[in-house]
């Protein structure tokens, strides 16, 4: 079902892992951005453009985590972007011979046998610096960032005021850092991606995380906020009474406190390491 969070704008949202597919409405068509997850759902997904008589022109991946990679025959040949970066992890794993076995171990268990694969990671990469989509339809700002994952970018859609964050400010996940075995400093890259986020958050009334509730006016700085203080506390080892994790968790999403659990211990051993208080 698509529900409209603004002008020319639609969410889809999955059952499983709540990801949010964005739809922004052009003159001759739509954007589709992070379609997923399961063959039923994209195959409901065509199926309302189909009734609202709009095609997929365009399409676009936030970044190269499996569940913002798929994509299904239903919705049409339409050029995938996303960044050079994105695209080049997907294309160094479907390199291997046991790509889709690789891709296949990544699943949740619930939808394996669900999920299409075909499809998976068939990513055009956008050149470096970048800065619209390009697509016949509204302006669409790229914001490319070091945050989460490699090849991570954050969309705005331009004079509809909505901010497509990708896998960032969400009110069910907490930050999930990158750590590129040991090459890179998640902490101050997940720091600069949500600068880069807050410095457009004054031009947009809406944000659609990649997974969870969208969220609306104040929400969109509050949640820049609430990630960065989480972000501080695992830099710091300092305790943080987050509203994702613990007791406080949405029902149904308890298990997210064992991801906070296997990042503290993992940043707490880095502290240790540079000789930090950790």
């Amino acid at each position: 079902m698509l529900t409209q969070v603004a002008e020319g704008v639609l969410v889809h949202q999955s059952e499983l892992l709540q990801n949010n597919t964005v739809v922004a409405q052009g003159e001759g068509g739509v954007l589709l951005i992070d379609p997923g997850l399961t063959n039923g759902e994209m195959a409901c997904l065509a199926n309302d453009l189909r009734k609202l008589g709009q095609p997929v022109t365009a399409g676009f991946s936030t970044h190269p985590d499996w569940d913002h990679v798929l994509w299904h025959t239903e919705l049409g040949e339409a050029p995938r972007y996303g960044t050079a970066r994105c695209a080049a992890r997907m294309r160094d794993l479907r390199s291997n011979p046991d790509w889709k076995s690789r891709a296949a171990e990544g699943l949740p268990p619930e939808i394996a046998g669900e999920v299409p694969l075909d499809l998976f990671g068939l990513i055009t990469g956008l050149p470096p610096e970048t800065a619209r989509i390009p697509w016949d339809g509204p302006e669409v700002s790229l914001i490319e960032h070091p945050a989460h994952s490699p090849g991570h970018a954050a969309l705005v859609i331009e004079g509809r005021g909505v901010l497509v964050a990708g896998d960032m400010l969400s009110d069910v996940f907490i930050p999930m850092l990158d750590d590129l075995n040991g090459t890179n400093d998640p902490i101050e890259e997940y720091l600069v991606g949500l600068r880069l986020l807050e410095e457009v958050a004054d031009d947009v009334d809406v944000v659609v995380p990649g997974h969870g509730s969208v969220g609306r006016g104040d929400q969109v700085s509050a949640r820049i906020e609430v990630d960065r203080a989480y972000v501080h506390a695992l830099r710091d080892g300092d305790d943080f009474d987050d509203p994702r994790i613990g007791s406080s968790a949405k029902p149904g999403w308890e298990w997210v406190s064992d991801i906070h659990a296997g990042q503290s211990r993992r940043f707490a051993k880095g502290s240790e390491r540079d000789g930090t208080p950790g």
